[in-house]
């Protein structure tokens, strides 16, 4: 082997090893909101996790960052026992694709819910993009 060709050899190395650093990093941060935020209910990490202008792309509309943090809050508070479990990640560049299962019972009030007592459970699928180490976009889905 050439010099060049081993310069190029380690410069293509070096290029799939930092992507990969960066891919996994970007992975730790979108499971971030499921452990530290929606699961242990540490509302003061929202400012690490997520840029200012983060925008969630709901189905009917487009939510700010304080919107989606209002919704978080009132899962916590029809569910104070909520646990998100991730539970596949596959990321690719600036996006992670997160596969969830949630679960918690029902005895607090919140987003239009009043307590039940009852049980509840499901999944998803949420798509974050980060940039800078922050999320700046999200779709999720979920039933």
């Amino acid at each position: 082997m050439n010099r060049i060709t081993l310069l190029i050899t380690i410069i293509g190395a070096s290029a799939c090893l930092a992507s990969d650093a960066r891919v996994e990093q970007n992975k730790a941060v979108a499971r971030r909101v499921f452990t530290d935020i929606l699961t242990a209910g540490n509302y003061e990490k929202t400012n690490e996790i997520y840029a200012a202008d983060f925008v969630n792309h709901q189905a009917a509309r487009d939510l700010s960052l304080a919107e989606d943090k209002s919704i978080v809050h009132g899962w916590r508070a029809a569910f104070p026992d909520l646990e998100m479990i991730v539970e596949k990640e596959i990321a690719e560049g600036d996006f992670v694709a997160v596969f969830w299962r949630a679960h918690g019972t029902n005895t607090g009030t919140g987003n239009g819910l009043n307590a039940t007592g009852k049980h509840a459970a499901g999944r998803g699928i949420s798509i974050f993009r980060i940039a800078d180490g922050k999320i700046k976009e999200e779709w999720t889905e979920y039933s």
